[in-house]
């Protein structure tokens, strides 16, 4: 996870956590997994780590560049156009999009009011498996995702950001 861990955080927030590991560690093929708010912050993601840690030694780490805050930029960005095409074509609230790309994929899902959980995948996942799973978390997840565990996670986000810039400023 981004957060260097989850001591000091609510039951609602660890088990969110929890579940977002799961999904990565169970799933093959997924790379990476954002939680984004409604506003486009991001709530929750993997570890870039893991995903290249499991894609084995010597291979390159493919996906978003650099960071989770660029996966939940993409994800924030597909689903507010999602939207809007869904509102000019008057069809009703979108749930689910997927993006197929010649070396890997990109899944978008509503969870509650808005927000949104995004997962890249590689180009051999099974796109059927990653979308079930999806659903489960989404299923799992959007009746704890309350307001008050968005802030909470935020809040959360922000303390592992600053952290990780003290110790990147800091002489060693």
């Amino acid at each position: 996870m981004t957060a260097p861990s989850t001591f000091g955080l609510s039951s609602e927030a660890r088990n969110l956590h929890w579940l977002l590991t799961n999904l990565v560690e169970e799933v093959p093929g997924i790379l990476s997994v954002a939680v984004v708010s409604s506003d486009g912050l991001l709530l929750l993601s993997s570890d870039e780590t893991l995903a290249r840690a499991r894609s084995g030694p010597g291979s390159q780490g493919r996906g978003p560049r650099g960071s989770s805050a660029d996966l939940a930029t993409v994800v924030s960005g597909i689903g507010s156009l999602t939207v809007g095409a869904s509102k000019l074509m008057d069809y009703g609230p979108v749930k689910h999009t997927m993006v197929a790309m010649d070396e890997g994929s990109l899944f978008v899902m509503s969870i509650s009011d808005g927000s949104l959980l995004g997962v890249h995948g590689s180009a051999d996942c099974d796109m059927s498996v990653v979308a079930y799973h999806m659903a489960l978390f989404v299923g799992r997840a959007g009746h704890v995702l309350t307001p008050e565990l968005r802030s909470e996670l935020r809040r959360n986000q922000e303390t592992a950001k600053g952290a990780e810039h003290e110790s990147a400023g800091s002489p060693r």
